[in-house]
C-alpha cells in the first residue's frame, strides 16, 4: 500500500513599520513567533522563511518567486506529529526550532493558538485557515496521530474511498477550492493507486488597500529588468501619500509599506540596480526587526506600483535537504507516528501559491502538498517611488509576526 498526506496552505497578509506588534507577555511572544519561521536557529541555522525563500530564489534567479512561509512551516509541523526519531528531529531543526524541553510542544501550541485566533471574525479584511484529514477506512491511523491533528491542528476528518481515486480527488480538490474561493484548483493533479490519506491545510487572504488607488490613474509604462531590458506593464499610481518609509542606505534599498484595512500590511522592499542580490542575502529577522524600528511616516508625493498576478509551483522536496531535512525522504525515515509503522517515507512535497495585487487590494492563496508512499505632512526633498525594476514583497498580519507570504517580481507580466 501506498499513503498519500497532503497539505494545503493558502495566506496572504505582511509587515511594515508595525510589522511585528510586541506582545506584553515575552513567553507569548516566543510561542508566535515559532509559527513563522522566525525562530530561534541552532547551531548555524538562521531562519527558515528566508533560507527557503534563497533556495526558491536560486532555483531561477531571473524568475518570480511567491509562497507561503506559513503554509510551508505549517505543513513541516504537522508532518512532525506522525514522526519519530531522527526524522523527527531533522524536521523539526530544519524549521529552525532548538528542541530543549517542551519546545516542541510550545510549537504545536503556538500553531493552535495561530489557528484560533486567524479564524476570528474580524472587520476589514478576509482570512481564513484549517485542515482536513481525507481518510480511507481501510488504513488503521493511530488514535494519537488523529488526537493531535483534531487538537493542535483543529483538523477535520472525512472519509474517503481511495479505491475510487477519481472519487476521491474530485472530494478533495472540490474541498480546497471551496476553501480557498476558487484560487487553488486542482491542486491534486492524481492520486497514486494504493493512496490510503490526503491531509489539507488551507488558507485564504483577501484585503483592501486603506488607501486604494484609482483605476483611472493607471497607465502603461515600462518595467526594467537591467538598464537596456524592460518589459511595458500596468503602473498603478497614488500622488500625496503619507506612510511608513525607510531608506536603507546600508543595504541600498528602498522600504515602504501599504496598509489594509483591518491589522494587515504589505512591506515592498525595492533594491536600488544591481543590488537585488546583496538584499536577499541579508533578508534575516534581525533585518526585519531593524526596518521596522526605523520606519517613520514620509510623504510620498508620488507612488508607482505596477499592477500584478503571479504565481508559484515548486517541487519542496529537492531544496528541503538543503535546510537539513533529509532522512524523511530515504528508506531511514521514521513516520511510524501515523500507522505504527516503519514502512513510509515522503515522495514528493509540491507548494503551489498565487497573489493578486490590483487598484482595490490584494488577494493570495497557497497550497503545500506532501506525499508520503510505502519505502518503494510634506518636508524636505520631493520623493518619489518607483517600482520599476525587481523588488520584493511581504505580507504579514500586524498584530503577530507572522509572515504570510512572501515574494519577488521580477517581472509583472509573468504569469
Amino acid at each position: 500500500m501506498q499513503l498519500f498526506l497532503f497539505l494545503c496552505l493558502v495566506l496572504l497578509s505582511p509587515p511594515g513599520a508595525s510589522l511585528y506588534r510586541h506582545h506584553s507577555r515575552e513567553v507569548k511572544n516566543r510561542v508566535k513567533d515559532l509559527h513563522v519561521g522566525d525562530m530561534v536557529a541552532p547551531s548555524s541555522r538562521k531562519d527558515f522563511t528566508f533560507d527557503l525563500y534563497r533556495a526558491l530564489a536560486a532555483t531561477a534567479p531571473s524568475q518570480n518567486v511567491v509562497f507561503s512561509p506559513v503554509s510551508v512551516s505549517m505543513s513541516l509541523a504537522m508532518l512532525s506529529l506522525g514522526a519519530g526519531s531522527s526524522t523527527k528531529t531533522q524536521i523539526l531543526e530544519g524549521l529552525g526550532l532548538n528542541l530543549q524541553e517542551g519546545s516542541e510542544e510550545e510549537l504545536h501550541r503556538g500553531f493552535q493558538q495561530l489557528l484560533q485566533e486567524l479564524n476570528q471574525p474580524r472587520d476589514g479584511f478576509q482570512l481564513s485557515l484549517g485542515n482536513a484529514l481525507f481518510t480511507d477506512p481501510v488504513m488503521d491511523v493511530r488514535d494519537t496521530f488523529l488526537s493531535a491533528m483534531k487538537t493542535m491542528y483543529l483538523s477535520d476528518t472525512f472519509p474517503t474511498n481511495f479505491r475510487d481515486s477519481v472519487g476521491a480527488l474530485k472530494q478533495i480538490n472540490d474541498y480546497v477550492a471551496k476553501q480557498t474561493k476558487g484560487k487553488i484548483v486542482d491542486l491534486l493533479k492524481n492520486l497514486d493507486s494504493n493512496a490510503v490519506m490526503v491531509m489539507v491545510n488551507y488558507i485564504f487572504f483577501k484585503a483592501k488597500w486603506k488607501t486604494p488607488f484609482d483605476p483611472r490613474d493607471t497607465f502603461e509604462s515600462r518595467f526594467y529588468f537591467s538598464k537596456r531590458k524592460w518589459v511595458k506593464v500596468l503602473m498603478m499610481s497614488l500622488e500625496d501619500l503619507a506612510t511608513p518609509y525607510l531608506r536603507d542606505k546600508e543595504l541600498s534599498c528602498t522600504v515602504l509599506e501599504l496598509r489594509y484595512t483591518g491589522n494587515a500590511s504589505a512591506l515592498f522592499i525595492l533594491p536600488d540596480r544591481d543590488k537585488m542580490e546583496e538584499v536577499e542575502a541579508m533578508l534575516l529577522p534581525e533585518t526585519l526587526k531593524r526596518w521596522r524600528d526605523s520606519m517613520k511616516i514620509r510623504w510620498i508625493d508620488e507612488l508607482y506600483l505596477p499592477k500584478f498576478s503571479i504565481s508559484g509551483d515548486y517541487n519542496v522536496e529537492h531544496l528541503l535537504p538543503q535546510l537539513g531535512i533529509n532522512e524523511v525522504f530515504t528508506s531511514k525515515a521514521d513516520l511510524s507516528g501515523i500507522t505504527g509503522a516503519r514502512n513510509l517515507q515522503v515522495s514528493q512535497v509540491v507548494h503551489k501559491a498565487v497573489l493578486d495585487v490590483s487598484e482595490e487590494g490584494t488577494e493570495a492563496s497557497a497550497a503545500t502538498g506532501v506525499q508520503i508512499t510505502l519505502l518503494s505632512a510634506k518636508m524636505g526633498p520631493k520623493t518619489i517611488v518607483r517600482f520599476n525594476m525587481p523588488f520584493l514583497v511581504i505580507v504579514a498580519r500586524t498584530d503577530t509576526p507572522s509572515i504570510l507570504f512572501m515574494s519577488k517580481v521580477t517581472n509583472p507580466k509573468q504569469a
